[in-house]
């Protein structure tokens, strides 16, 4: 019997390829990865490891929030002498690091990164534990001077000598670059400035006496530990006994590093995962059609295998051996592509400015053993259902001139089956529809997508009939006989053609429902904006940080600038009156704010909300917490500034415009100012005053922000256009997982329709001995194909739609409420499926047109 599995494995190898490729394709998105994934965490491991000091002293951080404020906190610089005296400290540096700067050149383009990594200023000064080395030039020595990273200064055509401009948190001023310093670590893609000490602490934090951090090196024979120990100690006691500090040793440094990392990380992992999610469950399909149609044509065979004497468990095993050994070739070939595919990934995260080397690459073990894991386990799985078919195939069927086994079975058990998964899918997503809040509603809605796609795949064969006699109807009209054969091939086998459907229909069922919910979303934030946005300019950040306050006063000084309103954001802590505590995110706001916001007010007003003291909440979020109007509430801000603050007001604001917050929690300019001091404007609301056009406040305002590459002005258009681009994001990954569901779904109806003109090798040359013509013969083919991939289509359109309307349902329980369907892109799926048909037939058609036709004749 072993013998005989690897002779049929290796008579059969071409027509598994195609299963095989599949296989591939979903075990290298795993293995790349994992592969990726863990070589740029062990290069930052090494990177953060050989750069953080043994101690590092910071100011507090309670706040977990990633908002930013544009504050930066600071700890007093004199710091560094205290702790230069504890026993066990061979060196205390002051640090000055700010992340909240732009840097230009003299034609006012950016100097740094333009991909979403840091411009980071720091000090200057000479460590073993610097990132970088001097090169060229001499280091910073006094407030006109800096030096630059070399990536950043080949990239952006700098050169010693060159005039930059900094625009800083205290204001802009000019530098000229008299050095370069070259990365001696892997570059992480930011930009460095350096400036001296003194000039670092002035022009970027303002004041000459703080820093952001005291660097502490220990003397030898001191572990980490225990220098911080002793440093915490020393700090503890008067006089700064209530100053609050981190204290973390180097490994802490590393670690909290590398888990800011990791949220960047994550999200390259969970894409390239549910790529492999999409391959596995579309390569399934494949498999399980693959094996189903050899076992059907080896009918004979296995009859006579059976009537030599190998009982059930025999011929299950070589099925389930010749699955093992497709899938052991299929993950090692997937485990080489996942190296180049992680190899690839290396090199463009190179071009975006992380400089990776590919020599670095890590593969640990459990990359291999989940490649193999993937690769195998869904090759045997899929197997499993054509290998117990194989066993039930009698002796007596060695003496029959049967080719397909069990194409006439009733699909009873089928039906049932679909009936009772499909109408526990339904109740799902009614739950879904009927829920009221968005955590059961959501978990409804993944439960009813899982068993409504179980459903359809289930009684797909159920459908095949009535389903495709309506699309093929026309073809006999149009194409005459040859239309009438191609339908009924495909009517032939309901269970052949529901499973190669299949595969095509889950990647329509996924775009289709993603385009409904992101098409909602855009409507639902079209709406919202000009529901709400009452100004005629914003004016932002384009990567929406914070921006210094010179900005503001030139936007205020412009000619025609009426009304300026100021927006600020800031992490803060509230403690609930039901005894909990949530962490969210606040927004301060000047006076006059009805006039650049429509806000609907459920109790109060704009003057309640924005006073001294007070701070305003979205409805729903107080009544679920017991909160009303006078309630006080213990809001704690960065810093550790703690102040009981009276509810002024409640809104009922729906979705936010493009930034959504748990509480929809605002308060006075006023009262941001007093807790939250330095913080930065990140965003400005701006109305023409009397007399002046928008169109000309608009050239004014720009012409005004031209020496500020980093804020941009939009209006209401602008605002909605920039929504729908993040929006797109999203969409464009759904349509990128598409693509991939398309290729696997054609390998599938290549394959297919592969094994179907194998089966039909007699009836095709029979066909071609009455007269079939070579052409009318690829033509009967191609229809065939076109009616099976539409047919996938309206499958995964109904069922897309029904998925996209139960996930606006979700997305109207937080305020988008607004409906779209996107007619355009189910037209396009349509006949982009029908081409996907054509071209899925193209080798098939062409290789049955070539048979020899008394050879065709004589084929067993």
């Amino acid at each position: 019997m072993l013998k005989a599995t690897l002779r049929s494995f290796l008579a059969h190898k071409g027509r598994l390829a195609l299963s095989a490729l599949a296989v591939l394709l979903s075990v290298a998105f795993v293995a790349g990865s994992l592969i990726f994934s863990d070589t740029v965490t062990r290069t930052f491991d090494r990177l953060f490891a050989s750069t953080a000091a043994d101690v590092t002293v910071s100011p507090e951080q309670d706040l977990g929030s990633p908002v930013p404020t544009g504050f930066t906190p600071t700890v007093p610089a004199s710091l560094a002498e205290r702790v230069a005296r504890v026993d066990g400290v061979a060196r205390a540096h002051v640090d000055v690091a700010v992340q909240n700067i732009t840097v230009v050149d003299h034609r006012n383009e950016p100097v740094g990164p333009t991909t979403g990594a840091p411009t980071i200023a720091r000090n200057w000064y000479v460590s073993d534990r610097s990132p970088v080395k001097l090169t060229s030039g001499h280091a910073p020595q006094g407030p006109g001077e800096v030096l630059l990273d070399a990536d950043t200064a080949r990239h952006k055509h700098v050169r010693i000598g060159d005039t930059l401009r900094v625009i800083a948190q205290p204001g802009s001023f000019t530098v000229r670059v008299v050095g370069i310093a070259t990365f001696t670590t892997t570059n992480p893609g930011a930009a460095l400035v350096f400036l001296d000490t003194p000039t670092a602490q002035t022009r970027l934090l303002g004041r000459p006496d703080v820093a952001t951090a005291i660097s502490v090196d220990a003397a030898p024979g001191v572990t980490d530990k225990r220098l911080k120990q002793r440093v915490s100690a020393a700090l503890h006691s008067p006089p700064y006994g209530s100053s609050p500090y981190d204290l973390k040793t180097a490994g802490e440094q590393a670690k909290s590093a590398t888990d800011q990392l990791g949220a960047f990380l994550d999200v390259i992992k969970y894409v390239m995962l549910g790529f492999a999610g999409i391959a596995v469950l579309v390569g399934v399909f494949l498999i399980v059609n693959t094996f189903s149609m050899l076992i059907a044509q080896r009918t004979r065979e296995l009859g006579l295998l059976r009537a030599l004497g190998a009982d059930r468990r025999q011929v299950r095993r070589s099925v389930l051996t010749e699955a093992l050994l497709l899938g052991l070739v299929a993950s090692t070939l997937g485990l080489a592509a996942g190296i180049g595919l992680a190899a690839g990934l290396i090199r463009l995260m190179s071009a975006f400015g992380m400089n990776l080397k590919s020599t670095e690459m890590a593969i640990g073990w459990v990359t291999p053993v989940a490649a193999y894991v993937v690769g195998v386990g869904v090759t045997f799985v899929a197997a499993y259902l054509p290998a117990r078919r194989a066993a039930a195939v009698s002796p007596m069927a060695a003496l029959t001139d049967a080719e397909v086994a069990g194409v006439g079975r009733p699909l009873t058990i089928r039906a049932v089956a679909g009936a009772i998964v499909g109408v526990l899918g339904l109740a799902a997503l009614a739950g879904c529809v009927r829920a009221t809040q968005t955590g059961p509603a959501a978990s409804l809605l993944g439960l009813g997508v899982i068993l409504t796609l179980v459903a359809t795949v289930i009684a797909g064969p159920l459908l095949v009939r009535p389903v495709i006699r309506v699309l093929g109807a026309a073809f006999p009209a149009l194409f005459g006989s040859i239309g009438r054969m191609s339908q009924r091939n495909a009517l032939r086998n309901p269970r052949r053609t529901g499973a190669t459907a299949s595969a095509l229909m889950v990647g329509i069922a996924l775009v289709t429902g993603m385009s409904v919910a992101s098409t909602s979303m855009s409507k639902s934030f079209d709406r919202q904006i000009d529901k709400t946005l009452g100004a005629d300019f914003v004016v932002q950040n384009t990567n929406f940080q914070p921006f210094p306050k010179e900005i503001t006063d030139r936007v205020r000084a412009t000619e025609g600038a009426g009304l300026v309103v100021r927006q600020r954001f800031t992490p803060v802590a509230v403690r609930l009156p039901d005894g909990g505590s949530v962490e969210t995110t606040a927004g301060g706001y000047d006076p006059r704010l009805d006039e650049v916001a429509h806000i609907n007010y459920v109790r109060g007003d704009t003057a309640a909300a924005l006073a001294a003291g007070a701070i305003a909440m979205d409805a729903t979020f107080a009544k679920e917490h017991g909160i009303h109007v006078g309630s006080t509430l213990t809001v704690r801000f960065p810093a550790g500034r703690s102040a009981g603050l009276s509810v002024g007001a409640l809104t009922d604001q729906g979705a936010s415009d493009g930034v959504s917050t748990e509480g929809g929690l605002f308060f006075g300019m006023a009262t941001y100012q007093k807790y939250v001091p330095g913080g930065q404007d990140s965003a400005l609301y701006v109305n023409a005053a009397p007399g002046t056009s928008k169109e000309r406040l608009r050239s004014r305002l720009e012409k005004t922000l031209d020496p500020y590459p980093q804020v941009q002005v939009r209006d209401q258009a602008d605002y909605k256009k920039l929504v729908h681009d993040q929006i797109g994001v999203l969409l464009y990954l759904v349509y990128a997982l598409l693509a991939l569901a398309i290729v696997i779904a054609v390998l599938g109806v290549v394959n297919t329709l592969a094994l179907s003109v194998v089966e039909r090798t007699r009836e095709i040359g029979l066909l071609r001995a009455i007269g079939l013509a070579r052409r009318q013969l690829r033509r009967m083919i191609r229809l065939e194909s076109v009616v099976i991939a539409v047919f996938g289509a309206v499958l995964g359109l109904a069922l897309g739609l029904v998925w996209g309307l139960c996930i606006q349902r979700v997305l109207a329980l937080e305020g988008m409420k607004a409906l779209a369907i996107p007619w355009g892109t189910i037209v396009a799926v349509v006949v982009g499926s029908a081409v996907v048909g054509v071209v899925a037939a193209l080798l098939p058609a062409l290789r049955a047109s070539r048979m020899n036709v008394l050879a065709a004749i004589a084929h067993e």
